[in-house]
C-alpha cells in the first residue's frame, strides 16, 4: 500500500520531503569528483540523505546526513541544486518521496563518524556517478551539476 497525503485537489498528493547532500571536491587536475555511498539495506549507490531535523535549515540537515553517513565535513550551499523522487520501501508499503539536493564541497573526511563501517563509498567522475545511481532524475542532476564534459 502507498502512503499518500491528500491536498486540495482530489488528484494531487503531497510528497513528503527528504534532504540530501551532493558531496563533491575539485581534484588536482581541476575536475569535479562526486562521492557516492552505498545504502545500508540494498547496497545500491546513493548520495547521503535523510529527514530534516525540526528547527534546522534544510541545507544544514543535508550536511548533517553527509557527516553521519560518510564522515564528510564541508561547505554546503543554502539553495538546492535540484531535486529527485524515489520510492522508499516501508514495512508492507512504498512511499514516493521528494529529495532536495544541496551541493556540499567536501573539506574534510573525519576518521570516525556515526555510520562508519556500515557503507562503502567511492569518489567518481560525475559521468560514472550518474551511471551508478538508480534514479534517472538524480543522474541528470549530477550531470547538470558538473556541467558539460570537456
Amino acid at each position: 500500500m502507498i502512503k499518500k497525503e491528500k491536498t486540495q485537489s482530489t488528484n494531487e498528493y503531497a510528497q513528503r520531503q527528504q534532504v540530501a547532500a551532493l558531496p563533491f571536491r575539485i581534484s588536482e587536475s581541476k575536475s569535479i569528483e562526486i562521492l557516492l555511498i552505498t545504502s545500508r539495506d540494498t547496497g545500491r549507490f546513493i548520495i547521503p540523505k535523510g529527514w530534516r531535523k525540526k528547527g534546522q535549515k534544510k541545507s544544514d540537515s543535508a550536511a548533517r546526513e553527509a557527516y553521519e553517513e560518510a564522515g564528510l565535513v564541508g561547505k554546503v550551499t543554502s539553495k538546492p541544486a535540484g531535486s529527485y523522487t524515489y520510492w522508499k520501501r516501508g514495512v508492507g508499503n512504498f512511499e514516493r518521496l521528494q529529495v532536495l539536493v544541496y551541493p556540499l564541497e567536501v573539506k574534510k573526511h573525519r576518521a570516525s563518524w556515526p555510520e562508519k563501517g556500515e557503507r562503502r563509498m567511492a569518489w567518481l567522475t560525475p559521468q560514472d556517478a550518474a551511471l551508478l545511481v538508480d534514479e534517472p532524475d538524480l543522474a541528470s542532476l549530477i550531470r547538470n551539476f558538473a556541467g558539460p564534459e570537456d
